[in-house]
């Protein structure tokens, strides 16, 4: 009963604050109506109060998107407000004004409402979709939540790989790797067993190798065939197996359920070629297997993140397995070579010992042959300048034919076995080329003329006058091969020709290996020498160069073989960067022999450049040396008669010294030439040549100082100049040649080495 009193004086208060006056007198009924117009007048004021909440929003709203809908709408409101505020005047009876504003401000309001409805038909469904974008947002947020707990378990994975990757690689122990390995995963994943099994010898067996705990006896096999093996085997992931599988069964059993179990394959290196310790030989891809087992007391489960860390380990394992192997073999392999590198080097000091034996020998056997050899020689040639009769003369001509024939098969045999290991040089110098040709044919007519074979030599004008080269090794190939066409010629002609080849001239089908390159400082010498003997089969050709061979034609003939003298050709060719081959049709009809050797062309020919033996004259041969005091030192008495015969016939006065005391004692500057072996046995000759240096000064007024030698190496040559001697004589000696070197020697001062 009081709030109807308060309501009524509150509505009181309103007509009067409106100037409404409603008569008193109004019928109960009427009472409604004052409800509507109090109605009316609250309505209208929160119409007009939303619109002012509306700008607040938009105001205080930087992303809303709908702002000129919001304004419509709240003209929408401020017109509904205003209408029920005018229909307050309209309770009662009211002016034509009032009902001409209260329709206006209805039709506004209608077409308001209209306009603000069809709008809405179009912004709901944007309203929708975003509240569907918003769901989507949700649900992305959900996701990467979700991913970023993914991201965050496989750092803490890798971590924890990189923790036991670190441990793995911190050594290459195989043995090592494994049980860290082990260790570690147990640590990380609390795990009650883990062990691996790892292939038998025989592949065909699992052997227990590693457990975590040691429950059990390592030493256990299982068949390599079970179907829970070859399940794990099949695949490359990590794979779940019963507790009571036969590699799993390695705890003892307890009154709680066992844990769950999962393997894993390792794969092992693939091996082929070497074993590594106990580890079989693998032909083929082949696994251990790895077994892990979660504690038997708790209901805990595999987690995926787990399930890749295991097999990320699994991996590493195998790659630090392969890198132990790896390092054993290497290992292996470097005891191995150290054992081949020992053995090698002593093979290497043996074959440096051989070498220097058989040196040794060949210098010893070189000296010994050479020894006897020039007494031959040399009285054989003193013999030859005495009265004989005929019988006798052909008899000594014969001895010294012989006895030249023994001196160069020596020189070959000595020549070959320097070749073959190499120590063999070329003697450059300047020498004449054509000279050298006559003096090839003069050498040769004397032997073709008792065969009555006719010789011819042809000279192209184009070759040079002189030539750099070896000049000894270029007479001593001419000689061989001109030699040769001679023996197995009975009867017709051998003609020698030479010119300078061409560039289509160098290439032969037969030797590709052989590349010539013409340039202006040298220049290719192709020889050729023909004759009409007996020929040669052509499938005997390739043999001719070998030692000591012999073809059926030769053997039928008796002509005997080639020896060594083609063999040596074709490596004193080979060392003039040239070639060398032989051209036959057949039995009968003769063969041709041809080589190309590289010569220099001098600079400017001077004839200073010339070998001092090369411009012997003729008159040289008749000069006798009267009164001419020579000393000779040789240890070997008969060397020394031989010499001191040679030098008598000559005119000389010898004085012959069989020491270096004796030698130092009886020298004095009256001896204008001194002879002296340098191979004599426990006496430094050259120490004699440095004291007889020391004690003359000056040359003019000292002995000149030849050495005679029976070694061909150029060691001996050059320890000959280094201590000042004035030149070199190899044995055997003969007349002429002692009188030549004698000649050579007054007129320049020094002689260069004479063979």
């Amino acid at each position: 009963m009081g709030s109807m009193l308060r309501m009524n004086r509150l509505l009181s208060s309103i007509v009067e604050s409106c100037n409404c006056i409603i008569d008193p007198q109004l019928p109960a009924d009427d009472l409604l109506m004052k409800y509507q117009y109090i109605s009316d007048f609250f309505i209208a004021l929160a119409y007009f109060s939303i619109p002012v909440e509306l700008i607040y929003f938009v105001k205080k709203s930087a992303v809303f998107p709908y702002r000129w809908v919001l304004v419509q709408f709240g003209a929408f409101i401020v017109l509904c407000g205003a209408t029920h505020l005018i229909n307050l005047w309209t309770f009662n009876m009211h002016t034509r004004n009032v009902a001409i504003v209260m329709t206006t401000a209805k039709v506004l309001t209608a077409l308001v409402s209209c306009i603000t409805a069809l709008l809405l038909v179009h912004i709901i469904p944007d309203l929708l979709s975003v509240k569907t974008r918003e769901l989507f947002l949700k649900k992305k947020a959900a996701q990467l939540d979700r991913e970023m707990g993914i991201i965050r378990t496989q750092e803490e994975t890798g971590r924890h790989v990189r923790m036991l990757t670190h441990e793995i690689r911190s050594t290459l122990d195989r043995h090592t790797i494994l049980k860290t390995t082990l260790v570690e995963l147990g640590k990380m994943l609390a795990l009650e067993e883990c062990a691996l099994w790892m292939p038998t010898r025989t592949g065909l067996e699992l052997q227990l190798s590693y457990t975590l705990r040691h429950q059990n006896p390592v030493g256990l096999t299982v068949p390599i065939q079970l179907p829970v093996i070859n399940q794990v085997f099949g695949t490359n992931r990590v794979v779940q197996i019963s507790p009571n599988s036969p590699v799993a069964r390695l705890r003892p059993a307890g009154k709680y359920m066992p844990g769950e179990v999962v393997a894993v394959r390792v794969p092992l290196l693939h091996l082929s070629n070497f074993q590594i310790n106990d580890w079989p030989e693998l032909s083929t891809k082949r696994y251990a297997l790895m077994v892990l087992m979660l504690p038997s007391d708790s209901a805990r489960q595999w987690h995926v993140h787990e399930l890749e860390l295991v097999e990320v380990v699994a991996d590493q394992v195998a790659v630090a397995l392969s890198h132990a192997a790896i390092l054993e073999e290497s290992m292996r392999a470097r005891d191995l070579l150290m054992e081949q590198n020992v053995a090698l080097d002593l093979a290497r000091r043996e074959a440096e010992m051989a070498v220097r034996a058989r040196n040794d020998f060949l210098a010893v056997m070189n000296h010994e042959m050479r020894t006897p050899m020039h007494a031959i020689i040399a009285l054989s040639s003193l013999l030859q300048e005495t009265d004989l009769t005929p019988e006798q003369r052909l008899m000594v001509e014969t001895i010294l034919k012989s006895s030249n024939l023994l001196a160069t098969l020596i020189n070959d045999v000595l020549d070959l076995s320097r070749l073959e290991d190499g120590s063999l040089q070329l003697d450059i110098d300047t020498f004449n080329l054509p000279a050298l040709f006559r003096e090839v044919l003069s050498l040769i007519k004397p032997i073709a003329s008792v065969k009555k074979l006719f010789v011819t030599l042809s000279l192209s004008s184009d070759l040079p006058e002189y030539v750099i080269g070896d000049e000894k090794r270029l007479m001593q190939i001419l000689l061989n091969i001109v030699g040769n066409a001679v023996k197995f010629s009975k009867e017709g002609s051998v003609s020698i020709s030479a010119f300078v080849a061409k560039s289509d001239s160098l290439r032969d089908p037969r030797a590709p290996e052989f590349f010539a390159v013409p340039s202006e400082n040298h220049f290719y010498l192709r020889v050729q020498v023909k004759d009409t003997g007996i020929g040669i089969n052509p499938q005997d050709i390739p043999n001719l160069f070998s030692k000591f061979t012999q073809s059926q034609a030769l053997a039928t003939t008796n002509a005997g073989g080639t020896g060594l003298g083609l063999a040596i050709c074709k490596r004193f060719v080979n060392l003039m960067e040239g070639h060398i081959w032989v051209e036959s049709e057949g039995l009968g009809k003769g063969s041709t022999a041809i080589f190309i050797a590289k010569l220099g062309i001098p600079g400017c020919a001077n004839e200073s450049k010339l070998p001092f033996m090369a411009k012997l004259t003729a008159n040289h041969m008749q000069v006798t040396f009267q009164g001419l005091k020579v000393l000779v030192m040789d240890d070997n008495g008969v060397s020394r008669m031989v010499t001191k015969g040679l030098l008598t016939h000559l005119g000389c006065d010898v004085t012959t010294v069989g020491s270096r005391d004796e030698c130092l004692r009886v020298i004095t500057q009256e001896h204008k030439v001194v002879f002296m072996d340098v191979s004599m046995a426990g006496i430094d000759c050259y120490e004699v040549a440095v004291v007889i240096h020391e004690r003359f000064g000056k040359r003019h007024g000292r002995p000149l100082i030849v050495a005679l030698t029976g070694n061909t190496d150029r060691v001996t040559k050059e320890n000959c100049m280094r201590v000042g001697m004035d030149g070199v004589i190899l044995k055997p000696v003969s007349v002429d040649k002692m009188r030549s070197v004698l000649s050579e020697l007054l007129e320049h001062g020094v002689v260069l080495e004479s063979s």
